[in-house]
């Protein structure tokens, strides 16, 4: 049996663990259970609803803990409790909201495991999304920031569905109204998030870390954007992949292969496993 060299790695969910037509590779799959059967902990920490996650780390045969929403929310992998969770109040919601609105975008609001839209459901972005995290929206019927209000929903984060070029115009703007009072990240080329200040992947692998009683410095994180960004710079060692956005690729230890070529299990041989 091969030696353990981290003990712990994290890795992203889209672009990072899935490929380009999201799927998970046969050798990442191998990678990881001989990982696994070696005593090392795998961890997937994902911009996705806990219900979206809790399918793909489930068939990998992972067992333990998985995080979602940017690291907003940890659950146990097989009984589906929520250990942590945290929230926009509804206040702060409706108040992001409306800050979107005014510059005329769209929005996806996400409160306790349900997706609120106000994006017509005939939308293509949209219908990608929901094919892609197979949750489907509940359509609001008024403006997003007066349904977030009147029904007093809490929000474990708030997107915008963006055309690519847009992305960075919004980011910034969020960025320079909100960056100190939430986060403001983007987790793919049309998604740009808010989030409770401090409630992100970097946290999420803190708390993994001393859950499972593992050093920090002991750790791996492996994505590919922004939102990857806080995880990558506090793990022992930070990995982008080499289809990451090039912020990511300045900020890490280590630049893989791309998601297509199996960045992950890339990563568990050259990290996780000592070299003999």
């Amino acid at each position: 049996m091969k030696e353990l060299n981290k003990r712990l790695i994290v890795s992203d969910c889209d672009g990072t663990l899935l490929t380009s037509t999201h799927i998970i590779p046969d050798e990442v799959r191998a990678a990881i259970c001989d990982y696994v059967a070696a005593g090392g902990v795998f961890a997937v920490c994902t911009g996705r609803m806990i219900k979206s996650i809790l399918p793909w780390v489930r068939n990998l045969g992972l067992k333990g803990l998985v995080a979602g929403y940017q690291g907003t929310v940890i659950a146990e992998i097989e009984s589906g409790k929520i250990l942590k969770k945290g929230f926009l109040k509804f206040d702060e919601a409706a108040e992001i909201c409306r800050f979107i609105e005014a510059q005329k975008q769209f929005i996806n609001t996400y409160s306790d495991e349900v997706l609120y839209t106000d994006i017509p459901k005939d939308n293509p972005y949209i219908k990608r999304y929901e094919d892609i995290t197979g949750v489907d929206a509940v359509k609001v019927g008024k403006s997003m920031s007066e349904y977030v209000f009147e029904n007093k929903l809490n929000c474990q984060k708030i997107t915008s569905i963006v055309a690519p070029s847009d992305r960075e115009w919004l980011y910034t703007t969020l960025l320079k109204e909100y960056g100190a009072r939430f986060d403001v990240t983007c987790s793919a080329s049309s998604l740009v998030e808010v989030s409770p200040l401090g409630d992100n992947k970097g946290a999420a692998l803190e708390f993994l870390a001393k859950h499972f009683g593992i050093d920090i410095k002991d750790s791996v994180a492996i994505g590919d954007n922004l939102n990857d960004l806080s995880m990558i710079k506090i793990a022992g060692t930070g990995v982008a992949v080499g289809n990451a956005v090039q912020a990511l690729k300045d900020a890490a230890d280590y630049v893989s292969v791309t998601n297509d070529e199996g960045a992950v299990a890339e990563v568990i041989e050259k990290f996780g496993f000592k070299t003999v």
